[in-house]
Parts: C-alpha cells; sequence; structure tokens
C-alpha cells in the first residue's frame, strides 16, 4: 500500500503524451491550447468611440468653444472621416473610428442639438475622454493566449477577434469508462430489488467531460473469461481506461489479475486512504489504467484527486490548487488520509468547508449537497476549526 503522496508521484510520473490537432474555433471550447496566440494587429485596432455623442478636438474646448458646427455623422463600421476644420464636429455612434482630426468624444447627454449646431452644456470635458485607444489592450504580436491555456468563451473570442478560424490543441486520449458488476443494470431499466441502476459510468463520463475529453462506456460482467476478453479488445482500442468496481479483495474481484495477465504493470494496488484505499493503477506500452473502487463516493474522490490531476497535467495544463480552511472540528481516528466531504462558503473571501462526511462511502446522494473533498492528512486524528487544508472541489 503506498500514501497519497507517492500515488500522486507514481501517476505523474506516467502522464500521456498527446498529439497536436487542428479544430474549428467552434469546437475548442474545454480544449488545451498547443500554439501561442499573438495579436494580429493592435487591438483595438483603431481609436475607438466608447458612447455616442460628438467627436470634437479638445484644442478648442481648451479655447472656451462650446459651440460646433456639425459636419456629419461617423457611424461603427463606416471607413474613418476626416474634419475639414477642426472648429467643427462630427456625430459618432458607439464603436465607430474617431474621424481624423478628432481626438474627445462628448455624449449626447452632455449636449443639445438644433439645425445642425451642436451646443456642449457648461460641463467637464477631458482629453481623449469616451475614447478606446488604439493599441492599449495589446500592441501588434503580442502574446494573447500561451500553450497550455484551458479555452473558455472569452478564449474564444479573442481566437475570433485575431482571425483564427482553427486552433491547435493537444488531443486528449481516446478514454473509456468500464463499470463492472453483475448487480448493475442500465438506467432506463426497472432494477430488481438485489440489482442497481448504473452510475458511476455516467459520473466518470461526464466528469471528463468537463475536462474536454470524450469517453465511450463499457459494462463488463463479473466473469474473468469476459473480462479478460473484453478488457484485452478495449485496451487494443483506448490509451485511458477508468474502471469501478471489482478491484478489492472479494471472491469475485478479478480486474487486477485480468489486467496484469493482459500486460498491464500494476504500478500500486491500494492507497492508504479513505474513501477510495483498493485503489489501482497500471500501465502498459499504450495504456493507462485507473482501476477504482466501485462504490459510488469512492470512485468519485478518486476520479478528482488523481485521474483529473494525470489528465491536467498530461495535457499541458497546470491544475488549480485550492485550500479551504475548516469551518468546525472534526475527528477521524484511523491512520489514513481522510477525504472529506464539506459544503463550501466564500465568507469575506475566504473558503470555508462544512463538514458533511455522509453515510460512507456508497452514500453517493451526499454528493448532492457538498461542493468538494477536504484532504485531511494521515497521522493526525483531531482537525480543528481554523486549520487551512487541500481542497478538491468538483462543483
Amino acid at each position: 500500500m503506498v500514501s497519497v503522496s507517492e500515488a500522486e508521484k507514481i501517476i505523474l510520473d506516467f502522464l500521456f503524451v498527446p498529439i497536436v490537432q487542428s479544430i474549428p474555433i467552434e469546437e475548442a471550447q474545454g480544449k488545451i491550447i498547443a500554439e501561442e496566440i499573438k495579436a494580429d494587429r493592435d487591438l483595438p485596432p483603431f481609436n475607438k468611440a466608447t458612447m455616442d455623442g460628438i467627436a470634437v478636438s479638445f484644442e478648442q474646448i481648451q479655447k472656451g468653444k462650446q459651440e460646433f458646427i456639425i459636419e456629419g455623422t461617423q457611424a461603427a463600421g463606416q471607413a474613418q472621416l476626416r474634419l475639414t476644420t477642426n472648429e467643427n464636429c462630427f456625430e459618432i455612434m458607439t464603436g465607430a473610428p474617431l474621424p481624423i482630426g478628432c481626438d474627445t468624444v462628448i455624449p449626447y447627454e452632455n449636449i443639445s442639438i438644433q439645425n445642425k449646431l451642436a451646443s456642449v452644456h457648461n460641463t467637464s470635458t477631458t482629453e481623449f475622454q469616451n475614447v478606446h485607444a488604439k493599441g492599449s489592450d495589446a500592441t501588434q504580436g503580442k502574446i494573447l493566449l500561451k500553450i497550455g491555456t484551458r479555452l473558455s468563451p472569452a478564449d474564444i473570442a479573442v481566437l475570433a477577434s485575431v482571425g483564427k478560424k482553427e486552433v491547435t490543441v493537444f488531443k486528449y486520449p481516446r478514454a473509456a469508462v468500464i463499470s463492472t458488476g453483475d448487480e448493475l443494470v442500465d438506467v432506463a431499466e426497472t432494477p430488481l430489488p438485489h440489482q442497481i441502476r448504473k452510475s458511476n459510468s455516467h459520473a466518470l463520463t461526464t466528469s471528463l467531460n468537463q475536462l474536454g475529453c470524450s469517453a465511450d462506456q463499457f459494462h463488463l460482467r463479473d466473469n474473468e473469461h469476459e473480462l479478460t476478453e473484453k478488457l484485452k479488445s478495449i485496451l487494443s482500442d483506448y490509451e485511458l481506461i477508468i474502471l469501478s468496481g471489482g478491484v478489492s479483495k472479494g471472491k469475485y474481484d478479478f480486474v487486477p489479475q485480468v489486467l496484469e495477465s493482459l500486460g498491464v504493470k500494476k504500478l500500486f494496488h491500494g492507497v492508504s486512504q479513505r474513501p477510495g484505499k483498493p485503489m489501482w493503477f497500471g500501465v502498459s506500452q499504450k495504456n493507462f489504467v485507473f482501476a477504482l473502487p466501485g462504490n459510488p463516493v469512492s470512485t468519485f474522490m478518486c476520479f478528482h484527486r488523481y485521474v483529473k490531476l494525470w489528465l491536467t497535467k498530461s495535457m499541458g495544463e497546470q491544475p488549480k490548487i485550492q485550500h479551504a480552511i475548516l469551518a468546525k472540528d472534526f475527528s477521524f481516528a484511523p491512520s489514513l488520509t481522510y477525504f472529506l466531504q464539506a459544503k463550501i462558503k466564500n465568507e469575506n473571501g475566504k473558503l470555508m468547508a462544512y463538514p458533511d462526511a455522509g453515510g460512507g462511502s456508497g452514500d453517493f446522494v451526499n454528493l448532492i449537497d457538498v461542493d468538494g473533498f477536504v484532504e485531511l492528512p494521515r497521522k493526525k486524528n483531531e482537525f480543528k476549526a481554523g486549520e487551512v487544508f487541500q481542497l478538491h472541489l468538483f462543483r
């Protein structure tokens, strides 16, 4: 059995090395970018009005001029106009380029217009007011997005703004999520008293989807021959394999021995933690296999503590390490790292963790009421309110 820190180190010593692919930006949400994105021109590319009103030369305002003849209207999307004399003005719309000869925008609220003559009210005007200056967001050639950035909707907007119809991203491993157990039936079925519906595979698949990785689902019965034949096929077709169930010491827990018989080298089996103690991890020349305990909370915790970290690092993204303050005293006697379910509240800018241990590793309903796991270190029994611990959020 290994410790949590040892398990993490072993897993991170065997990262997946992704290839790159070019995809349309419409499909890039949540993907990890594999190229630097630079501004192809100044942003904004021209001095831009930020309010509707009139565009004037501030020099004339300084001279005390308060009435301006309107030469025309500068609209957004229209080529830049030019004043015939800086004693006049243009009406201007939000987003329009500032006409040549103008450097200041006075909003409609501060003027009155009659017979093409704009009169400025007795209000304070400053030079360059209501103007978004050319290049003030980014100058041409500036790096806007770095390699390893997970693309958000805001990042997609940046890609579009610099003309990137397609973007190079890291390609996720082909992933298979496998549930095991004769007691499991499909979601649409009505289970018999001794059966339960499959839930772990759906939790794992959607958790992968949140990271930008798609996965195919499989279900295998507790039959050594069937496990061997079907896992052999799955191992040939997929790179990342996540199993749920069949890894403990029960009479029908065949998964570890079957994986090893198929050439997957065991790197550890058992972690000194609760929940998720029987977790198994191994690799082959092609495969990375996480075999997680079948109890729902164990499966969910192990994914968020280990698989998510492994996948994030494999794709070149730096994981965000968070901490929370324990809001109430908590006791845990066994010499194991304990992943405490907790409700997280932001109180005055601090993340406070309110313990809600639930009914054990089989109580998946309790996950509805909590936001993450607080990692309580082993070799300690009493955890006091106010102490800070690592937090693994899933909500």
